[in-house]
């Protein structure tokens, strides 16, 4: 028992804010924001893929834009195919959203510096971002390999493929049996990269502008500044994080040999350089109105929900 000086014991800390209940909270976020944007992140994932050198060479027409895109996939696959993949996405957030946040403000309220003003050096925030980002992104990789891969099978089922997999079970015990715990890690660098400079864009931005706008411009911390805050920092995650996205989907989804090695690309260096000399620097952009179309809304529902559900629950303002 720890005690006080004078012999008082200091009073218990309250669960709100602890970090196994915040860790909850943001998954419960992330979950919403994800439900609710999903059919934008598939519509970029396969205007991602389209045009890539050693698929897609069977005649079939790709998709034009997002628009085109939706429609296409709702006519020739469903409505309900929006939403293919799904269940892996919210997998990877269970882990990536939750490990994220909590270390994201474990790191700012222990290891950054607070001035008078209330506001924090924005370099130890940026640093903060980007640490956190990796590493939670590393650890969720493997679910975001099966949700990339689980997002392409309706079309590999129109170019006439056969399918891989069926369900993210299925997919994740495939994985491994071919490549073993390594292969559930493919495209893991560029989608650590990825998620650093998102996690730099979102996270960082946010946390920055919004105590910019509360501390030096006196707004209040209430839904309109998150929301504020939100739209900057999906707009500046998108622009950081497409070229690193469009590398990890063509990564994570080529095919591979019985060893788990990639047929097309053998790295990221690699997979970088033949999109751009075989398509051009703007194709590592390729998606980039739906990412940001998707990552604005994502943000904004995201940090509302999150924010007002700590609020709900008693647990101070992130």
């Amino acid at each position: 028992m720890v005690v006080a000086q004078r012999g008082v014991i200091p009073p218990p800390k309250h669960y709100a804010d602890s970090a196994w209940f915040k860790y909850i909270l943001s998954c419960c976020a992330a979950t919403t924001a994800e439900l609710v944007t999903y059919p934008l992140d598939l519509a970029k994932t396969r205007l991602q893929i389209q045009g890539e050198k050693g698929l897609n060479s069977n005649g079939l027409q790709p998709y034009r834009g997002l628009a085109g895109t939706g429609v296409g996939i709702i006519r020739e696959e469903g409505a309900l195919k929006l939403w293919q993949g799904i269940t892996p996405a919210v997998y990877r957030h269970l882990i990536y959203s939750g490990t994220r946040m909590v270390l994201y403000e474990k790191v700012r309220d222990h290891l950054f510096t607070t001035r008078p003003d209330g506001t924090r050096p924005v370099w130890q925030a940026i640093v903060g971002g980007i640490l956190v980002g990796g590493i939670a992104q590393f650890l969720a990789s493997p679910a975001d390999l099966v949700k990339v891969q689980m997002q392409m099978e309706g079309r590999r089922r129109l170019e006439g493929k056969p399918p891989r997999v069926h369900s993210a079970g299925e997919a994740f015990i495939k994985i491994y049996q071919a490549g073993g715990m390594r292969g559930l890690w493919k495209g893991c660098m560029p989608n650590v990269y990825r998620s650093a400079l998102v996690n730099l864009g979102d996270l960082t931005t946010y946390d920055s502008v919004k105590r910019y706008f509360v501390n030096s411009w006196g707004l209040p911390d209430t839904y309109w500044t998150h929301a504020l805050s939100s739209a900057c920092s999906g707009l500046i995650g998108a622009s950081l994080g497409t070229p690193a996205d469009v590398v990890k989907t063509r990564l994570m989804n080529q095919p591979t040999d019985h060893r788990a090695r990639g047929l097309l690309y053998r790295n990221s260096a690699d997979c970088f350089l033949k999109t751009v000399r075989n398509e051009g620097f703007w194709a590592l952009y390729k998606g980039f109105v739906p990412c940001w179309l998707r990552m604005g809304p994502w943000s904004l529902t995201f940090w509302i929900t999150y924010e007002q559900i700590r609020n709900a629950c008693g647990t101070s303002a992130f």
